[in-house]
């Protein structure tokens, strides 16, 4: 009663006498226009569910999860229950973890944003905090998927006296869907490494350019630096000091010198 209560579980299943407890977390897609930093993209809550022999009573936490269409598909098929409450706590696993199907699908399309994004040739950089919104909102994902796998195969295969035979046959395929959803989490968590080691990675080139281009033209303008600075010191006895052309040939020396480097730095990609 009291996990019932406070919610806050890890989905588990638990034999009290004749009576089971199993903790479900339910799972949902938050629509947003545009993947920020701050967006949430899950939202998770909590079914419960007490299950005897004649009785099933389920306590919902959170604002989606409604379980009004599942009893009513339930009770328009009375060979279904007849077969017992375990036909319920089925029919409210499989809704679960179809919902989970669900949110993965809706989250491939944002991961599918961002490695767009990331891997656009002309675009403007991308907010690494995207990214790591989207991996901590697929940790909170993961947290309500995974550890659901050991509840799921324990009703699947052992024999409990509430859960009728029959049944067990239905609560494997939930399994299989289950071990679907958790490995689409995994190729996601790898995908989003990739994503994010691949954006630091053009972040360090994209510098790396820019430290090029600054030392390029560091050294083009060093060199008029360099020859004012010789002809700045006040010396009465300097070469071509008294020319009447000095001027111009400092000048000219100059631009040749600067375009040379240029054309040099040019030619090596560094402008």
């Amino acid at each position: 009663m009291e996990d019932a209560v406070e919610a806050h579980q890890r989905p588990k299943l638990e034999r009290y006498g004749d009576t089971l407890f199993a903790v479900f977390k339910t799972v949902c897609y938050v629509d947003h226009e545009e993947l920020t930093a701050n967006s949430e993209v899950v939202d998770t809550g909590e079914i419960m569910v007490f299950l005897g022999e004649d009785f099933v009573v389920t306590v919902r936490h959170g604002r989606h999860g409604s379980l009004g269409p599942l009893r009513e598909g339930l009770e328009s098929d009375p060979g279904q229950l007849a077969q017992g409450p375990s036909t319920v706590l089925h029919a409210v696993a499989d809704h679960v973890v179809d919902d989970y199907l669900t949110v993965i699908d809706s989250v491939q399309e944002d991961m599918d944003q961002v490695e767009t994004d990331v891997f656009a040739e002309h675009g403007e950089r991308v907010d690494p905090g995207r990214i790591y919104q989207l991996k901590r909102e697929l940790l909170e994902l993961k947290r309500a998927v995974v550890p659901l796998g050991r509840p799921l195969e324990e009703l699947a295969s052992r024999p409990i006296r509430v859960v009728a035979p029959e049944i067990q046959a239905y609560f494997r395929d939930v399994s299989d869907h289950l071990q679907r959803a958790k490995e689409q989490i995994a190729a996601f968590d790898e995908l989003l490494n990739s994503i994010l080691q691949a954006h630091l990675a053009q972040v360090t080139v994209a510098q790396n350019e820019d430290m090029r281009k600054i030392t390029a033209w560091a050294a083009i303008v060093a060199v008029p630096t360099m020859i004012c600075g010789v002809y700045g010191m006040n010396f009465d006895h300097m070469p071509e000091l008294r020319w009447r052309y000095g001027y111009g040939m400092v000048i000219g020396v100059i631009s040749v010198a600067c375009l040379v480097l240029y054309r040099a730095f040019r030619r090596g990609r560094w402008l």
